[in-house]
């Protein structure tokens, strides 16, 4: 019997599109769902070497998603100083790092107890 999607994996797939046409690095995926404690269902977490790098992800993010799924983020933060931003889909929230910002912080240590994978370019 097929397992029947909730959207997430096409809502994945948006953001990781949108992630890579931007050219953001180093993107992981943390899978949250075995975890008692999760805030999110995933995280996907990248990092770009300027903010006016980490605002064009967040917005080729934020339009990929709306094209191909029709969903909209709940909430975006940080756009103010494009350091950290986040998108939160609810089931998936995006972290877009400026990339010293994101050795301080260090999400992926963080959640090291989750499944984490990285996520190759298959764009280019």
């Amino acid at each position: 019997m097929k397992k029947k999607s909730d959207g997430t994996d096409v809502l994945l797939e948006g953001v990781i599109k949108g992630i890579f046409e931007k050219k953001g690095l180093n993107v992981l995926k943390i899978d949250l769902r075995k975890l008692d404690t999760r805030i999110a269902d995933y995280f996907v977490i990248c990092h770009a070497p300027s903010g006016t790098q980490v605002s064009a992800i967040c917005d080729s993010v934020d339009d990929t998603v709306r094209k191909e799924t029709g969903e909209k983020p709940l909430h975006v933060e940080g756009l103010d100083n494009c350091f950290w931003v986040l998108l939160d889909y609810g089931n998936i929230i995006v972290h877009i790092f400026l990339e010293e910002y994101r050795k301080f912080y260090s999400l992926e240590s963080l959640w090291a107890d989750a499944a984490i994978e990285a996520i190759e370019d298959t764009i280019q």
